[in-house]
């Protein structure tokens, strides 16, 4: 089976997460898959709007947390290697953030289901998010000790401010769709059987309009926020590495296959 699908009708491009019995977790496939479909289609012509969605009632659980658990300490570095070949690995899939969001064409994250960790901040890293009722989303980072990755934390802080991202991040609490909706973390909320038909209105709607134009705006509207996503990008990858190593991590990671509570030492 293939973790990432894609499909096009009249110019809109979707590409969808496909690991429903993970909620669609993300795997080495599904990174891979993003970042070298993501590359290809924003320098193809005959696409003009992406849509990012999942497959069997959810958007993305974020990091495979079981899978972190099953591998040797749960580390970010496992399988034997360095430090540094980790934060380079994982900066390296970070990329798709980056091209969701600076891109010079629209992009759509459609959510029929849960969002969590960097699956919600892949959702952030779009240019417009359609969710379902019902859905629920979270940072989820601070549950399994981890510091955050894939530019959550830009893209949140600029969308309901500074000190509502770090209440956000801090305690990693679930929130509904209709509380994204009233924090302006989502655009549009629609009924769960009306989701796709809504989000490729609005993708064909794009997808037929001037594009050069609104790939320009896009670059604007980049320029406005103000803020160094590259850098910001290299910081996360360090620390998401450096937080894999550490006892909490690995407690919380065990935790999860164990489905407890995790006891967190502050080592």
């Amino acid at each position: 089976m293939t973790d990432l699908l894609e499909t096009h009708e009249d110019g809109v491009a979707v590409l969808t997460f496909n690991r429903p019995e993970r909620r669609n977790a993300l795997s080495a496939a599904m990174i891979d898959g993003l970042l070298s479909a993501l590359h290809r289609l924003s320098a193809d012509k005959s696409v003009g709007c992406i849509v990012l969605t999942g497959a069997g009632g959810a958007f993305c659980a974020g990091g495979d947390v079981k899978g972190m658990a099953e591998r040797e300490g749960g580390s970010l570095t496992g399988g034997g290697r360095t430090f540094e070949e980790g934060v380079a690995g994982l900066r390296a899939g970070m990329e798709s953030s980056r091209l969701l969001h600076d891109m010079a064409k629209p992009t759509i994250a459609a959510l029929p289901g849960p969002a969590a960790g960097a699956g919600l901040s892949l959702a952030l890293a779009c240019d417009l998010r359609i969710a379902a009722t019902g859905v629920k989303m979270t940072t989820a980072f601070a549950n399994v000790a981890f510091s955050g990755d894939y530019g959550g934390s830009y893209f949140l802080s600029r969308l309901v401010g500074t000190a509502k991202a770090r209440e956000l991040y801090f305690f990693g609490d679930a929130f509904s769709s209709e509380t994204a909706l009233e924090l302006g973390i989502i655009n549009k909320l629609v009924e769960p059987g009306a989701l796709m038909a809504e989000t490729m209105a609005w993708a064909k709607r794009l997808a037929h309009g001037p594009r050069i134009a609104l790939g320009h705006m896009k670059r604007n509207l980049n320029l406005a926020e103000e803020g160094r996503l590259s850098a910001l990008l290299d910081q996360e990858a360090f620390l998401m590495t450096r937080t894999s190593q550490t006892e909490d991590h690995r407690e919380a990671a065990k935790a999860f296959t164990e489905k407890r509570k995790p006891t967190f030492v502050g080592r």
